[in-house]
């Protein structure tokens, strides 16, 4: 493999390559879980679901970790306002996250470690920060000191007084300059708190990130990834803090961050009413709609959305379902899976954390022996090479749709006997979707796209008919019944008469 991607860290392509040779440790930052999760939430973690797959596909080990903040300001104040206990409260949205990211098939972590769950491991490298003296004690708090840390401002490329000038830096009398951070919050009545050697207290924002990191993927490890939100401040303290901490750099060796989501070119904010839930959205599209409609814009871009956007990526989308259905009614589904044993199955195995009853997808890749399918697969695995480009790989997806489709029509016009392309290609379709997450779903008999080829000759040879009696209006009515099921009518010069799925 030949993956290239932009780190953050470098601000330039780099050519991927792990630490351990076939080995991937890769980090991405969870959710808050004190609201409901949002469409911002969604990009991110399909986003780097479809890495992970990819790096699956091509034959790494990986292990994926995703913290949950289950303790914070936010998690306090939202519980203070419900007049509820702050430590159960995040329990009803972790489940939630998992109801609702399971529908958009993004596969469970190896592991999900809770800032509540890993107090000692946290008071542990904030007690070698103070030994290090890259950190400071004041009034029962512990505060970073970014004085100390000479490469503070590597991550997002700005000097000292850049990053504190309108950014999120916490504003606090006991700070020595403006920019330390706290790593250890002194105890406030009614709110959590844990013992320490410096008072009880709770721990700050980032240093759960560097210690529960450090805990799974060593002190050194590949992949960090989030939302762009994150690179200042959250991602710069934890390179300032887990690098001072261990003295090995780099912390992670590849930083990568994907793009804001807008609504209606607005930027999604609470005063403005403009926040997107994704259980709401999912109850007006399925969960692979919504990922769909994502994964058509580069990661590393804004992404906007809108109603009528995501309407017109569903009926895109449904084309790809049609040709599917209407291949494993041709050859038959078991005959495939029999065939190739790629079924994906269950595996019920329990991993750390929240990760049990994920899925374990197999990603071996289809036996294939038509040369344009090869051709297929090799230009949809050098889109994802090039920075995940996943825009491009679903144009593959749906040039391997418009083959199936001559191969169909080929087929039932007798011109080639035999399945095996047929065969070939729904598994290399199937193979390559689920790459990104798609066509993972059983096709439902009731979707209105699914008619068979027989129904479709059918009523080709009727609005024949009715154009040659000069009943226009019944051909019309034809015409668009089979539009409304998803396929097209192509009128020949000839007077003959092709279609193809819409």
């Amino acid at each position: 493999m030949a993956l290239k991607i932009i780190s953050t860290l470098s601000g330039k392509i780099e050519e991927f390559k792990p630490i351990v040779a076939g080995k991937v440790g890769m980090y991405v930052c969870g959710i808050t879980p004190y609201s409901d999760s949002h469409i911002g939430h969604a990009r991110c973690y399909i986003v780097w679901d479809t890495l992970r797959r990819f790096l699956l596909h091509e034959g790494f080990d990986v292990k994926y970790v995703q913290n949950f903040t289950d303790v914070d300001d936010k998690i306090i104040n939202k519980a203070n306002e419900l007049k509820v206990d702050p430590l159960k409260l995040p329990e009803k949205y972790i489940k939630e996250y998992f109801e609702e990211f399971d529908k958009l098939n993004v596969m469970r972590a190896d592991v999900y470690p809770k800032v509540t769950e890993h107090i000692l491991e946290i008071v542990a490298m904030i007690g070698k920060l103070v030994e290090k003296k890259f950190a400071y004690l004041s009034s029962g708090d512990v505060f970073f000191d970014v004085s100390k840390f000479k490469e503070y401002g590597k991550l997002s490329k700005q000097d000292l007084d850049e990053l504190i000038r309108g950014k999120r830096v916490e504003v606090n009398p006991n700070k020595k300059n403006a920019a330390d951070f706290a790593l250890w919050k002194s105890s406030k009545k009614g709110e959590p708190s844990w013992e320490s050697p410096w008072g009880n207290g709770r721990p700050g924002w980032h240093i759960e990130c560097s210690a529960m990191s450090e805990k799974y993927l060593g002190e050194k490890f590949d992949l960090h990834c989030g939302g762009q939100d994150l690179i200042f401040p959250h991602h710069e303290n934890e390179i300032a803090q887990s690098e001072s901490s261990s003295g090995k750099k780099p912390f992670a060796k590849y930083w990568m961050h994907n793009g804001f989501v807008t609504v209606k070119k607005e930027k999604m904010a609470k005063s403005v009413g403009n926040i997107l839930n994704v259980k709401e959205m999912l109850k007006k599209y399925d969960g692979e709609e919504i990922r769909f409609f994502m994964l058509q814009t580069s990661y590393r871009q804004p992404l906007d959305y809108s109603d009528e956007a995501l309407k017109n990526s569903t009926e895109s989308y449904e084309s790809l379902k049609n040709v599917v259905w209407r291949l494993e009614q041709k050859i038959g589904t078991e005959n495939i899976e029999k065939r190739e044993g790629l079924k994906q199955k269950e595996d019920g195995k329990k991993n750390e954390g929240e990760a049990k009853g994920k899925k374990s997808h197999n990603f071996k890749k289809a036996k294939i022996s038509d040369t344009d399918l090869i051709q297929f697969r090799d230009k949809f695995i050098s889109s994802m090479e090039n920075d995940i480009n996943t825009p491009e790989a679903i144009s593959v997806l749906f040039e391997i749709r418009d083959f199936a489709f001559k191969e169909l029509e080929r087929k039932a016009n007798g011109k080639e006997d035999g399945n095996k392309k047929l065969i070939e290609t729904r598994l290399l379709l199937m193979e390559l979707a689920n790459v990104l997450g798609l066509l993972e779903k059983n096709q439902k008999k009731d979707k209105k796209s699914q008619i068979s080829d027989a129904e479709i000759k059918k009523l080709i040879d009727e609005r024949q008919q009715a154009k040659a009696k000069k009943d226009f209006g019944r051909a019309d009515e034809i015409r668009n019944q089979l539009k409304e099921k998803g396929v097209l009518l192509e009128d020949n010069k000839d007077g003959s008469v092709g279609w193809k799925a819409v």
